[in-house]
C-alpha cells in the first residue's frame, strides 16, 4: 500500500481505524489514543498485505477503501495481540 493520503491523512484514519478496532475487539478501555494510532497504521500496512494476498488491488483505492483496509488490518492485529497476551496468562 502506498502512502498517498500524507501523513496527516494516515494519522488520522489510523486513529479512527485503531479505536473502532479496539471497540470491536473489546481492548477500547485499555488503550490510549496514540495506541489506536499505532495499531491503524500497523493495521493498514497489514490490511494492504492480506487484501493483496486475495489478489485486491489496494493501490488508489481512495479514502473510503484506505479506512476499510486500515479497519480490517487493526482488528487482525488485535486478535493476534489478544492471542499472545491470553497465552501469557
Amino acid at each position: 500500500m502506498t502512502p498517498t493520503l500524507g501523513f496527516i491523512g494516515w494519522i488520522v484514519i489510523g486513529g479512527l481505524a485503531g479505536w473502532i478496532a479496539s471497540m470491536v475487539m473489546k481492548r477500547d478501555a485499555s488503550m490510549g489514543v496514540l495506541a489506536n494510532i499505532i495499531v491503524g497504521i500497523i493495521g493498514g500496512f497489514l490490511g494492504g498485505f492480506v487484501l493483496k494476498l486475495f489478489g485486491v488491488d489496494v493501490a488508489g483505492g481512495g479514502m473510503i477503501f484506505s479506512f476499510l483496509t486500515c479497519l480490517l488490518g487493526a482488528v487482525i492485529l488485535l486478535w493476534i495481540v489478544n492471542l499472545i497476551s491470553s497465552r501469557r496468562r
